[in-house]
């Protein structure tokens, strides 16, 4: 069996759920970290999609980050995150499509209104990783990418403040369903579980969460943060990951390494 391959981002909220799968299976694999915009032209050969995470498993390349664990589980059956009682299964993946519908999208959409304004911590966040000259070519396109992803994403106030909204109703949501175990179901740690601590992460920024942006957060965030730091959504988020997010799996082999370089050159380069 080859060793799988994950092509994400490093500080998104669904490629955080997928990444966090595979270290809690403890599945050796390599990580090819993308820039965003940069990352359309690798990743649509690849799945004739746009989106990450993409994992190729045992030559299929999956994308859609349910779809990645689910495939995990068939391969690596070992810690589950499925339940194996079918009514708790049901309802971990219930609670899974919950989250993933009706907190993922808009929890991102209102954290990006509030950075967007802020080019270095976006950089710093997503193109740390990337070589010096692909982050000098996100730096000269950083105002236009910002152009692109407020269309894309549909980012204005109005919307923002729906986003804002949805996310606290999430994490509302998420209080109710804690069980008295700690847990959404039963008395374990499921996919139930990892999708609401993962997608909550760009908000609660747990210590545990792999990839660090370097400097502080810009302030409307800070203040967010804090905001609802006292919120028991917040607070489970981070002993979720104090408990559960564990080491990475991730493989390190220099051919990895030359080809994000290479890949990373390869885009900044033709811009396409």
């Amino acid at each position: 069996m080859d060793t799988p391959e994950l092509w994400q981002f490093t500080s998104s909220h669904f490629n955080e759920k997928a990444r966090w799968a595979l270290d809690f299976k403890r599945v050796p694999h390599i990580r090819h970290s993308l820039i965003p915009g940069f990352h359309v032209p690798v990743i649509k050969r690849m799945t004739g999609k746009t989106h990450v995470p993409v994992l190729k498993l045992n030559g299929a390349a999956i994308s859609d980050s349910s779809k990645i664990i689910e495939a995990l589980e068939r391969a690596y059956p070992e810690p589950a995150l499925y339940p194996a009682d079918p009514d708790e299964r049901r309802r971990a993946l219930e609670l899974q499509d919950y989250f993933d519908e009706e907190l993922g999208p808009y929890i991102r959409r209102w954290i990006f209104y509030v950075i967007l304004p802020y080019p270095q911590f976006v950089r710093a966040a997503f193109v740390s990783h990337a070589s010096p000259a692909a982050q000098l070519a996100q730096g000269a396109m950083s105002p236009l990418i910002g152009v692109i992803m407020r269309r894309q994403m549909n980012i204005n106030p109005a919307t923002a403040e729906i986003a804002r909204n949805k996310t606290l109703a999430a994490m509302d949501r998420l209080e109710h369903e804690v069980r008295p175990s700690g847990y959404l179901v039963s008395d374990r740690f499921t996919v139930a579980d990892l999708t609401a601590a993962a997608l909550l992460s760009p908000l609660v920024r747990p210590p545990e969460f792999p990839y660090k942006a370097a400097g502080p957060l810009p302030e409307p965030l800070a203040k967010i943060r804090d905001s609802v730091s006292t919120h028991r959504a917040f607070r489970w988020t981070l002993e979720t990951y104090r408990q559960h997010r564990g080491e990475s799996a991730e493989v390190a082999t220099q051919a990895n390494v030359s080809r994000i370089k290479t890949d990373a050159n390869r885009t900044a380069n033709t811009g396409s």
